[in-house]
C-alpha cells in the first residue's frame, strides 16, 4: 500500500525517504525531500510506473527543507500541496525559511538542500488537526503533532501512518533518536504528541529518516524515543543553566551522541548516514533555545 521512495541524500541510502500511494485518482505523494534529491525522487517515482506530472497531490509532514523542500517543484508541475496552518505562509514566501537555514548551513546551502522557491497560495492546502481528506478511494487523515516542529503533521492512511519526524530517526535497526534542530523544539508537546501516536490503531509507522516500524514494535518505538528525548534534554539543562558555550558544549554533546550510537552497535557507513539524517551538532542549538523558552517564561 505505501511504497517507500529512497531520495539516497548525500549519494546514501536510508537516510531521507518519500512515500508513494496509489489511489483511484491517480498517485499522491508524502514528503518530497530537498531539491537537491529532485532527479532520485524522479527516477523512484518512474520506477513505479508513474511520472511526477502524474502527482496531483502532495502531503508534507512538516516545512524543514529535508521534508518538504522540493514541494515547490511538484507544485509548478501542478501538484496541490497539503500542510500544516503555520507552514503556510513559509511555503508561499520561502525567504525567511531559506535565510533561517543559510544561517545554519552557511556555504553548505546547495550541496545539502539545493534551491527552494514559493508556491501559490491557491496551491497550498492547509489541513486541520483531525480532518480527513479523499483523494479518489483514499482517505489521508491529519494528526496535528507539534514538538519537533509548531507545524508538524502526522499522516493517516488507513492503519499506516507517515510519521515525518514526530516518531523519531531509526535507520536500518539501529536505536531510535529524536531530531531536535531549532527553533520549535518543545519536549512537553512532543510527548503529547507520542500519547497520541500510542492511541492509534497502527500496522506500520513509517519513518521519513527511515523505514517502517510495525505494530508489534511499535509501543517499544516509542517508549524508547521518549526516554532519549528527555535524557537528551537533561543532559542539556545543566549545560543552559550554567551559560556554558554552545560552540564548547557542542563537540561534547556529539561525542556522547556518537557513544549512544556505538553501544547500540552502529559502526562505519551507518554513524555517518545517522549523522546525514539527524545532525546531532543541531540538537544542541534546539535544545539550548528550548530550555531558554522554557525556563525564562
Amino acid at each position: 500500500m505505501i511504497k517507500t521512495l529512497d531520495l539516497k541524500f548525500l549519494g546514501k541510502p536510508d537516510t531521507i525517504a518519500s512515500f508513494l500511494v496509489e489511489t483511484s485518482e491517480g498517485p499522491i505523494l508524502f514528503e518530497t525531500g530537498p531539491y537537491s534529491t529532485f532527479d532520485n525522487l524522479k527516477a523512484e517515482v518512474e520506477r513505479h510506473g508513474h511520472q511526477l506530472a502524474d502527482i496531483k497531490h502532495v502531503f508534507v509532514t512538516h516545512i524543514h527543507l529535508d521534508h518538504a523542500g522540493a514541494a515547490w517543484a511538484l507544485a509548478e508541475l501542478g501538484a496541490d500541496i497539503y500542510l500544516h496552518p503555520v507552514g503556510q505562509g513559509h511555503m508561499h514566501d520561502p525567504s525567511k525559511l531559506v535565510a533561517s537555514a543559510t544561517r545554519i548551513y552557511g556555504d553548505d546551502m546547495e550541496r545539502l538542500w539545493s534551491s527552494m522557491k514559493g508556491i501559490p497560495n491557491e496551491q497550498l492546502k492547509p489541513v486541520q488537526h483531525g480532518t480527513t481528506t479523499a483523494i479518489g478511494d483514499t482517505a489521508v487523515k491529519a494528526w496535528h503533532t507539534p514538538g519537533h516542529a509548531v507545524h508538524h503533521i502526522a499522516w493517516q492512511v488507513g492503519e499506516h501512518l507517515i510519521a515525518g519526524d514526530v516518531a523519531g530517526v531509526k535507520i536500518d535497526g539501529g536505536p531510535v533518536v529524536p531530531p531536535c534542530p531549532p527553533p520549535d523544539i518543545n519536549v512537553e508537546h512532543w510527548q503529547e504528541s507520542i500519547r497520541l501516536l500510542r492511541s492509534l490503531k497502527l500496522d506500520t509507522i513509517h519513518l521519513t529518516h527511515y523505514g517502517g516500524i510495525p505494530a508489534k514494535d511499535i509501543p517499544n518505538h516509542l517508549d524508547l524515543l521518549e526516554q532519549r528525548l528527555l535524557s537528551w534534554a537533561e543532559w542539556m539543562r545543566p549545560q543552559y543553566e550554567q551559560g556554558n558555550d554552545p560552540k564548547e558544549i557542542t563537540p561534547v554533546f556529539q561525542a556522547h551522541v556518537q557513544k549512544q550510537l556505538k553501544d547500540a552497535g552502529v559502526e562505519g557507513e551507518l554513524l555517518e548516514i545517522y549523522e546525514n539524517a539527524n545532525p546531532s551538532w543541531m540538537s544542541v542549538a534546539g535544545l539550548l533555545r528550548y530550555w531558554r523558552k522554557k525556563l525564562q517564561a
